[in-house]
C-alpha cells in the first residue's frame, strides 16, 4: 500500500513521534523515522511490520544545521520528494521556578524545541519549494503549553508559544507554493513524558493532582488525517486532548 508520498517525523524513536511515524508507514507514506539514538529508530521500524510504505531510520541532532541539511537532502534523494514534515522533536524539564532553572537547560530547550523546528521547516520548504510537482506539508507540535502554562513550565512554554508564530507564519509565506501548514497541540497523550501526569503534577492552585491521560494512538490517528488532506485544504490549528485534563479553565 505505498502511495509514494515520504513523510519525515522528528522525535521518531519514542512517544508521539514514533507512533505517527508509524501510523504513517501503516497508512502508505514512505516515512524517515529520525531522532538523536539510532537504536531508538530501528527498534521503532522494526515493531511496524511489513504492511504499508517503505520506512527508514536517519539518525538526526535536529539543533544542528548540517546535520538538518543532510537529513532531508538524503530522504530527497532517496526517494525523490518530501511531502510531509511532522515538526515533533522536542524535550520537556520537570516543574520548576524561573530562578531555579539553570541557563543550559533553556538554552538545551530552545536549541531542541525551536530552533530545531526553525532548521527542519527551513529545509522542508526548500525542497517543497523546488521540487516537482511543488508543494508539501508542515505539521508543527505545539502542545497545549502552546496555549495556556502549567507552573514552573517557563523554557517549554515559551517555545512552544513561539512554534505558533512559526506555525502561523509558513502558513501565509507556504501560499504561493502549495505549502500548507497547521499545528497540532496535544494534551496528555500517555507516552514517557506524559506518565508523572498518572501520579500527580503541580497545579495553578498549588495542589499536586493526578490528570486523564489518553492512548498516543489518537494523536498519531489526527496526524494522519491533516497529513492526508489534499493541499488546498489545511487545518491550521486542531488540539487533541484528554477529556477530563485541566485544560479548559486551566488556572
Amino acid at each position: 500500500m505505498d502511495n509514494g508520498k515520504v513523510a519525515i517525523v522528528t522525535g521518531a524513536g519514542s512517544g508521539i513521534g514514533k507512533a505517527a511515524a508509524t501510523a504513517l508507514v501503516r497508512n502508505g507514506w514512505n516515512t524517515v523515522f529520525t531522532g538523536r539514538r539510532m537504536d531508538r529508530l530501528e527498534a521503532a521500524i522494526a515493531g511496524i511490520g511489513t504492511a504499508g510504505g517503505k520506512a527508514r531510520a536517519i539518525a538526526c541532532d535536529v539543533s544542528d544545521p548540517v546535520q538538518v541539511d543532510a537529513l532531508f537532502d538524503g530522504a530527497a534523494a532517496e526517494f525523490g520528494r518530501i511531502d510531509l514534515l511532522f515538526n515533533n522533536a522536542g524535550m520537556g524539564f520537570k516543574s520548576t521556578l524561573i530562578d531555579e532553572i539553570p541557563v543550559e537547560v533553556w538554552t538545551d530547550m530552545v536549541a531542541a524545541n525551536l530552533t530545531g523546528s526553525f532548521l527542519c521547516a527551513r529545509a522542508a520548504f526548500r525542497h517543497m519549494r523546488s521540487q516537482s510537482p511543488q508543494g508539501g506539508r508542515i505539521i508543527n507540535n505545539g502542545s497545549i503549553s502552546a496555549h495556556a502554562p502549567r507552573p514552573g513550565s517557563v523554557p517549554y512554554t515559551t517555545t512552544k508559544h513561539a512554534i505558533t508564530g512559526l506555525t502561523k507564519t509558513l502558513a501565509l509565506d507556504g501560499r504561493p507554493f502549495g505549502i500548507a501548514c497547521g499545528q497540532i497541540d496535544i494534551g496528555n497523550a500517555l507516552t514517557e513524558m506524559a506518565a508523572p501526569m498518572t501520579k500527580g503534577v503541580p497545579q495553578a492552585n498549588g495542589e499536586m493532582a493526578v490528570e486523564a491521560v489518553m492512548d498516543v494512538r489518537h494523536v498519531a490517528e489526527a496526524v494522519v488525517h491533516m497529513a492526508g488532506l489534499p493541499l488546498d485544504a489545511n487545518i491550521l490549528f486542531m488540539t487533541v486532548m484528554a477529556t477530563n485534563m485541566p485544560f479548559v479553565g486551566r488556572g
